[in-house]
């Protein structure tokens, strides 16, 4: 295993056991015996299939485009780089994650993730096995890591995931620091810039008319920033009391994971009409 993906392993696992000790991990709100079939399966399956095939694809490519430019990025400054994946991973996913709240064949691949009643470590990987397959900012990452980026890409990545399972988990570290007075203008920067349990519970929310709830907005993965810069940001500091998916019918473990090879009449029309 390579180390950064050992490191990712060891933060995903700290997430679970603060879960276990402090929020009931294995016990959501809500939850039903589907939940845990839809996330085993989906972690799975991201973890072995649909992010290494994106990642390696996004290599192939461009090696296959640009066959004499293979490790042309080694020389250039780290910070640059790094520039190249927050535009090309962070930024290209905060419009995929826009637009499957917009197109509606792409909302039936990113249902899953907000069909459970509750936020947690869990969910970070909860998709249809198909919505990281064609995500754009992994096909990005394989073929800046063939012009030389991953050394820049293995820490980068690391960060990404930190604040992505910090974002998801119950256990929020935001709170008690909004609580600090005079960590207020700290935490005014700290949430227009990466995403935080508040602004991403927000994007969760079952009820827009709650006053926190934001579900078409605070798309944002690492930075919240592209948030802010593009108009979908709400800051509340609060968190809904509710989460999940607003005026849609149940759906089922088969048509969450594998549509639209399963589908159901009732889901398409619904999900036509409200684009949640």
């Amino acid at each position: 295993m390579k180390p950064e993906l050992f490191v990712i392993l060891l933060i995903l696992v700290g997430f679970a056991l603060l879960e276990m000790l402090f929020t009931n991990f294995f016990r959501k709100p809500g939850q039903t015996r589907s939940d845990a079939i839809v996330e085993i399966a989906s972690t799975l399956s991201v973890s072995v299939i649909s992010q290494p095939i994106a990642l390696a694809g996004g290599f192939a490519v461009a090696a296959w485009l640009a066959p004499d430019a293979a490790g042309m990025l080694e020389a250039w400054p780290i910070l640059a780089v790094l520039g190249l994946f927050l535009i090309f991973d962070d930024m290209t996913q905060y419009w995929w994650h826009r637009l499957s709240h917009t197109v509606p064949w792409l909302y039936n691949l990113h249902r899953p993730h907000h069909n459970a009643p509750y936020l947690s470590i869990r969910v970070v990987y909860r998709n249809n096995l198909f919505y990281y397959l064609f995500m754009p900012g992994l096909w990005f990452s394989g073929a800046l890591i063939y012009l030389g980026g991953g050394w820049v890409y293995a820490g980068y990545i690391i960060v990404k995931m930190a604040v992505i399972y910090g974002a998801h988990s119950d256990v929020r570290w935001d709170e008690p620091l909004y609580k600090i007075k005079w960590l207020s203008p700290v935490m005014w920067v700290v949430e227009r810039t990466i995403s935080t349990p508040a602004t991403h519970s927000a994007h969760h929310g079952k009820h827009a008319a709650d006053g926190i709830t934001n579900y078409k907005g605070n798309f944002g993965n690492l930075l919240f920033f592209w948030d802010v810069l593009f108009g979908t940001a709400k800051i509340t500091r609060r968190y809904p009391a509710e989460m999940g998916v607003e005026n849609l019918p149940d759906t089922s473990v088969a048509e969450q994971l594998l549509w639209p090879f399963v589908s159901s009449k009732q889901t398409e029309t619904a999900v036509l009409e409200n684009r949640s």
